[in-house]
């Protein structure tokens, strides 16, 4: 199984590029991983919160391939524990699913249509982060929930 990360604008704050880029070079141990950033949208002075949200859905879209299994990082997404957040990983690869896409909306969240297309949903926590924090926090969630399956010491109980 292919992991991906679909975000949408690029990262701006240091401490977020260095703790993401550390943590993406440990995932190349564990399973293919990629990550692909959509350029945030220009000239978005005339144009209202729910336009925006549909310019990117559009930009989301074309980034999916129909056999692609979406999950969508919101906050109203079903919250799981580490380790579940670990099992579930595992139940998708032994399902024969070829490729597992995460996605990060942009400030604003997702529209209809992107929600439309989602096969599940995943919230990290009922506390609200910024769509660049979101990053970090889920690169290393994915990591601990690798070394989790291969029983290794960084996730501790």
């Amino acid at each position: 199984m292919k992991v991906k990360l679909l975000m949408v604008g690029k990262t701006a704050q240091d401490y977020i590029i260095n703790g993401f880029n550390d943590y993406q070079q440990r995932m190349i141990h564990y399973l293919p991983y990629e990550t692909k950033v959509i350029p945030d949208l220009k000239n978005t002075k005339n144009l209202d919160i729910e336009q925006q949200k549909i310019k990117e859905g559009e930009l989301i879209l074309n980034q999916l391939q129909n056999s692609d299994f979406v999950v969508l990082l919101d906050e109203n997404g079903k919250e799981l524990s580490s380790v579940n957040f670990a099992h579930w990983i595992e139940k998708q690869m032994f399902t024969g699913l070829k490729n597992v896409v995460f996605v990060i909306g942009g400030a604003y969240g997702f529209s209809a249509s992107v929600y439309k297309r989602s096969n599940f949903k995943l919230s990290l926590s009922k506390m609200t982060f910024s769509h660049q924090m979101i990053r970090l926090l889920f690169i290393e969630q994915l990591y601990r929930a690798m070394t989790i399956l291969k029983g290794e010491p960084y996730h501790h109980q």
